[in-house]
């Protein structure tokens, strides 16, 4: 399946269905009041992640979604049918936001976690609502709401631990290979790799954790050069950067210090936040030395590098198991950290909710009560006038 991580849509929410007015007539009770039913509200629009979809490919082919209209209401008190409901499965990871504003409507990034995109229109009300004392009568009726209707851009980031930083061919596919059970197309050509590819490393029976290997980034990429401008996005949720360099280029022309510097400017250039993650330097290819340690210092001390630093061979497996511990330990302190922050966030956000909640329940009472009252002030009126 072709790897689709962008798309644009457009969604509807379903109209209200309309309030009627009707009496009740039945024999030996002619005037039997009023007994119109209410509208059904109309359908909602809702996003919801999905850890069995990967891609968004079926919202480049369909790009219209509608909600269900609510039904009208019928005599005898009969309400009309709620609108059903509409579900979009999305990938988890999916960033949805308004394609007008840009405003981010959501960020999903945990299975089963839905949102709402459009909700569906208010009901009409029936003329029951609008019976008093002055009025046994009423033949007023309300209409339903349109739905609300969004333009939506809707843009999928993988979930990853970790990310692979690197030029192109510098070994990033093969040490994904090296690692876990993933197997990216491997070639000595550049580019190879034109979509992202995720594989779990499993340390031990217990620990694991996501890498992704995405193409190769060259010199202008935050500019859109080569194909990593449309990619870097995808390590923008990653814990840890690996970048990765070729240490010992078939071409000697080539200037591995000059290359990776040329990395960091990219990254630098795209995206502030994603230039201060934690990265580290892991210099591939050592197999194809002889005066390992001595390269490695040489080029450390070129690079100006100061972190950690991993040298290893992808292909031979050397140096692999050792790195991959290494990160297993890291990603343990800081997902530890991460669920404490969580914590305190969810407790804040429940507090959020129910106030929120509270404060939406009492204004959709004001706005029934209002409308209520407008149309029976408007029936009054009527009623002086046609008494004068």
């Amino acid at each position: 399946m072709k790897f689709i991580d962008e798309a644009t849509i457009k969604v509807y929410a379903g109209d209200g269905g309309n309030g009627v007015a009707t009496f009740r007539r039945e024999k030996y009770e002619p005037l039997g009041g009023p007994n119109g039913g209410d509208g059904g509200r109309g359908g909602s629009i809702y996003a919801v992640a999905d850890r069995n979809i990967n891609t968004l490919v079926d919202y480049r082919y369909t790009r219209v979604f509608r909600g269900q209209r609510g039904e009208n209401g019928r005599g005898s008190d009969c309400y009309g049918a709620r609108g059903e409901d509409m579900f979009l499965r999305v990938p988890v990871g999916t960033v949805i936001s308004d394609k007008g504003t840009g405003q981010t409507l959501a960020d999903l990034a945990e299975d089963g976690e839905k949102v709402l995109l459009a909700k569906g229109g208010a009901n009409g009300l029936g003329n029951i609502h609008f019976k008093s004392s002055v009025n046994r009568a009423p033949r007023q009726c309300t209409k339903g709401e349109p739905g609300e209707e969004f333009e939506l851009y809707m843009e999928l980031k993988v979930l990853a631990d970790v990310g692979l930083l690197g030029m192109p061919n510098a070994g990033k596919s093969t040490f994904i290979r090296s690692v876990s059970a993933a197997k990216p197309k491997v070639a000595d050509y550049p580019f190879t790799t034109l979509h992202p590819n995720l594989g779990v490393v499993r340390v031990d029976t217990n620990r694991s954790f996501v890498i992704a290997d995405v193409p190769g980034l060259i010199e202008g990429a935050a500019d859109g050069a080569g194909l990593g401008h449309q990619f870097l996005r995808h390590l923008q949720r990653t814990r840890l950067l690996l970048h990765l360099v070729d240490i010992a280029p078939f071409d000697e022309t080539n200037d591995p210090v000059k290359e990776a510097k040329a990395i960091i400017e990219e990254l630098k250039k795209y995206d502030e936040a994603l230039y201060d993650k934690p990265r580290w330097l892991v210099l591939n290819k050592i197999d194809m030395l002889t005066d390992t340690q001595e390269r490695v210092d040489q080029f450390v001390k070129d690079f100006g590098w100061d972190g950690r630093v991993f040298a290893i061979s992808a292909i031979s497996g050397i140096g692999c198991k050792e790195l991959t511990y290494a990160i297993m330990d890291h990603l343990d302190v800081v997902k530890a950290e991460e669920d404490r922050q969580e914590a305190i966030r969810l407790q804040a956000v429940k507090a959020q909710q129910l106030q929120a909640q509270a404060e939406r329940a009492e204004a959709e009472a004001q706005r029934v009560e209002a409308k209520r009252l407008k149309l029976l002030a408007s029936e009054q009126n009527d009623d002086d006038f046609s008494a004068a």
